[in-house]
C-alpha cells in the first residue's frame, strides 16, 4: 500500500489481504473516540487510544511523548498488529491522529502501513458498512524496533529551524502568539516555518493531491535538497505534516519533533518568537 488508501481501495481488497485496522478517533475537546468507537465503526477494526497506547503519560516530555517501546509493542500487538500484515488507520476529523498512528508504525519499524483517505466521515459517506461489533483480535507478534521513522530532540528541532526547514503544523494565531490555550507560553520556535495542518486535506476531509501538497511546500520554500522537520502542540498534528510531506513526493521522510511545543514551552530558557514572520 502507499501512504493512503481510499475507502472504494480498501473495499475491494480480497479477505486474504485484508490488512489489520486501527480506529484512532480522538478529540481534545472530547466525546472520547471510544465512545464513538462503540456507536459504530469500520467493521474488523480495533480501537486504540491516543492518550494511552500512542503516547506516554504528559508531562516533561510533552503533552503526547513518544511511548516505551515496550509500552508500544503491547498495545499494538493486542490490536493485533503483525509484522507481515499491512495496517490501516483511520480518524474522524483531518487524518492527523491516523497521521500519528501511522507515523508511530512507521517509527516503530512497520513498513506497510496507510491511512484512510478521508476517515470515517468517507467511509459513511459512501454508504459502506460499519458495525458496532467488537473484534477479539488474535494477538500480534510485532517487535517494536524504533528509528523508522527520524526525530528530533529540542536542540536539533532549533538547529533545523537555522540550517533547514521546521515547519509548525498548528493553527496560524499560536504561531503568531495570538493566542495558546494549551502550552506554557505562547509563540514559535525561531525560524520556523507557519505551515498549519488543516490545509492538507480539502473541504471534505480528503488529502489533497499530491502536486498540490507539492505546490504548497514548495511555495513555502522547501526544496528537494533542504533538510526538513516539524512541530505541532503535542507531536500529534505534526505528524500529518510528515505525511503530507510523503505523499507529496518528498525525496527524505521529514524528522518530527514529537515533544513539539508543550515540551520547548516548559523551558523558559528556550526562546519563543511572535508575530507572522519567520523569526
Amino acid at each position: 500500500m502507499g501512504p493512503l488508501i481510499t475507502p472504494a481501495e480498501f473495499a475491494a481488497l480480497p479477505d486474504a489481504e485484508r490488512p489489520v485496522v486501527l480506529d484512532v478517533r480522538w478529540r481534545l475537546a472530547g466525546p472520547p473516540g471510544a465512545d464513538s468507537y462503540r456507536e459504530g465503526h469500520v467493521p474488523g477494526a480495533v480501537f486504540v487510544d491516543l492518550d494511552t497506547a500512542l503516547a506516554a503519560p504528559p508531562g516533561e516530555g510533552g503533552r503526547h511523548p513518544l511511548p516505551a517501546s515496550a509500552d508500544l509493542q503491547r498495545e499494538l500487538r493486542k490490536a493485533g498488529v503483525r509484522a507481515d500484515r499491512p495496517v490501516v488507520v483511520y480518524d474522524d476529523a483531518d487524518g492527523s491522529v491516523a497521521a500519528r498512528a501511522w507515523w508511530l508504525l512507521r517509527w516503530a519499524g512497520h513498513a506497510d502501513v496507510a491511512v484512510l483517505d478521508g476517515g470515517y466521515a468517507a467511509w459513511l459517506a459512501e454508504g459502506r458498512e460499519v458495525t458496532a461489533d467488537v473484534p477479539a483480535p488474535e494477538p500480534g507478534d510485532l517487535e517494536v524496533r524504533p528509528g523508522g521513522m527520524p526525530v528530533l530532540t529540542a536542540d536539533e528541532a532549533a538547529a533545523r529551524a537555522r540550517e533547514g526547514m521546521l515547519f509548525d503544523a498548528r493553527a496560524h494565531a499560536r504561531y503568531t502568539g495570538e493566542t495558546e490555550p494549551v502550552d506554557p507560553r505562547a509563540g514559535h520556535i525561531p525560524g520556523a516555518v507557519s505551515a498549519p495542518s488543516s490545509d492538507h486535506a480539502g473541504p471534505d476531509g480528503r488529502w489533497r493531491a499530491p502536486a498540490d501538497l507539492a505546490a504548497r511546500f514548495a511555495d513555502l520554500g522547501l526544496t528537494a535538497d533542504t533538510p526538513v522537520g516539524a512541530y505541532c502542540g503535542s507531536g500529534v498534528t505534526a505528524s500529518s505534516v510528515v505525511l503530507a510531506l510523503e505523499i507529496a513526493g518528498h525525496p527524505a521522510p521529514a524528522a518530527l519533533y514529537a515533544g513539539s511545543w508543550s515540551h520547548w514551552s516548559r523551558d523558559p530558557e528556550r526562546p519563543a518568537a511572535t508575530g507572522p514572520e519567520r523569526g
